[in-house]
């Protein structure tokens, strides 16, 4: 697709959804699910997730009533889909901590 044949409008939101998917991939990378293209490695730290998905959150609650349908439901899904997997990181995090924390007892 040719940025220069897109109205105003739809280039706006082109970079609307890039900067979700900007933001989705940082998140990723934190939870360990795709690796880092800087490093070449899966590297996992999830404090950077959250602090993606809180900028995502943010963004929701600032352009409430104000995004069109298709990227309002975009971004929802994009934000379901990064809790449910952020949810299971932190499952693991709580479940490997229990299991340490019983060895050394």
């Amino acid at each position: 697709m040719n940025k220069d044949n897109l109205s105003e409008e739809q280039q706006e939101q082109l970079l609307f959804m890039m900067l979700v998917q900007q933001h989705q991939q940082i998140a990723m990378m934190g939870m360990g699910k795709v690796e880092n293209p800087n490093t070449g490695k899966v590297e996992r730290e999830l404090k950077s997730a959250k602090f993606a998905i809180d900028t995502l959150v943010m963004l929701q609650n600032y352009t409430a009533g104000n995004l069109p349908k298709k990227l309002d439901d975009y971004l929802t899904e994009t934000l379901n889909n990064l809790r449910m997997n952020y949810a299971d990181e932190a499952d693991k995090d709580r479940g490997e901590a229990a299991e340490q924390k019983d060895e050394q007892e």
